[in-house]
């Protein structure tokens, strides 16, 4: 079969799941409807719709969408049918029920941003730096009935530095994922497909790590941990959703910041852990176990993200002060 002539079906939402829907769109490829979720309220009132990046771009090139609120409802099975997609393709959307995910003739396969069977779950991108992995990657895998177990079609791998953060490591996994659905197209196009059972990537004493979904406590910056575990867990959410610490004051009054950027400086030192040491000009080193956390760029409730200098400029004080 020709790729012209292979209907497939896209279905995700965020920014991540544009760059693929992209590629097969450029590179010729007969995708024949988008399915993504419904407009999200915005604003104050909840007033404004917003459309999802995957609904924006896939409008923005004449493919017709699809938004159910439930996946099992009979008028979009319905819809999904006549569609008579021969592959179905998931990248960052939801999990499908069995009706949807073994309707096409070639299966449905998903595009994960971690060398599965590492990380299943919501937020692998985070959770591997968190960790403070040196590499990651994306895989592709067919669906079955537990969500990220499926047989594994193909992966590609991809150094992380000690300096990367979430940002930078999502844009790459984008693009090499973009290239990585399109080289499993190709392969299912020639019956090549060869899937993989996962437990054939299980290294041998290997921790296999969870990646759940992140909420606003699982942000919070614990200063008891080691200086690399708290300066990897500040760029494994940076610069979304972002770590917090509270600033705890001399009377005991609170506020939060969020930290964005840090470096590392491990150290001997008899300071309280959290305890926070600045020249109220240039820098602010917050204390751990074992060292030092440097911030860099961070952010105040209510304000703007700022270079610590910008920050120091408003708030010399901050050696007053306490992180919690």
């Amino acid at each position: 079969m020709k790729k012209e002539d292979l209907r497939i079906v896209y279905m995700g939402t965020p920014e991540f799941a544009v760059a693929s829907l992209k590629a097969l769109v450029e590179g010729g490829y007969n995708v024949v409807g988008v399915i993504t979720m419904p407009d999200k309220p915005m604003g104050r009132h909840g007033s404004v719709l917003q459309s999802s990046a995957v609904k924006q771009y896939a409008e923005s090139v004449g493919l017709p969408v699809l938004q159910p609120e439930k996946l099992k409802n009979e008028e979009f099975l319905q819809q999904l049918r006549a569609w008579n997609a021969d592959l179905q393709i998931v990248v960052a959307f939801r999990m499908l029920p069995e009706v949807v995910w073994n309707m096409p003739r070639l299966g449905t396969f998903n595009l994960h941003a971690s060398l599965l069977p590492q990380y299943r779950g919501a937020a692998p991108i985070n959770w591997s730096i968190i960790h403070g992995d040196t590499e990651t990657g994306v895989t592709t895998f067919f669906l079955t009935h537990e969500i990220d177990t499926g047989k594994i079609i193909r992966q590609k791998r991809l150094p992380i530095a000690d300096t990367d953060d979430v940002g930078i490591v999502h844009d790459k996994l984008m693009a090499m994922g973009a290239d990585l659905v399109v080289e499993t197209v190709d392969l299912i196009l020639e019956d090549k497909a060869e899937a993989v059972p996962q437990e054939q990537f299980y290294r041998e004493g290997e921790e296999l790590r969870p990646a759940p979904k992140i909420f606003k406590e699982t942000c919070r910056i614990d200063w008891q941990q080691s200086t690399k575990a708290v300066y990897d867990f500040i760029r494994g959410l940076s610069p979304y959703p972002a770590a917090w610490t509270e600033l705890v004051a001399p009377d005991g009054k609170c506020m939060v910041l969020k930290v964005y950027q840090t470096e590392k400086r491990l150290a001997t030192h008899t300071f309280p852990v959290g305890s926070i040491h600045s020249d109220g000009k240039s820098y602010v080193d917050v204390a751990t176990a074992d060292g030092y956390i440097r911030l860099l760029s961070v952010q105040l409730a209510g304000k703007k993200r700022m270079p610590i200098h910008d920050f120091l400029n408003g708030f010399k004080q901050i050696a007053l002060y306490r992180a919690n």
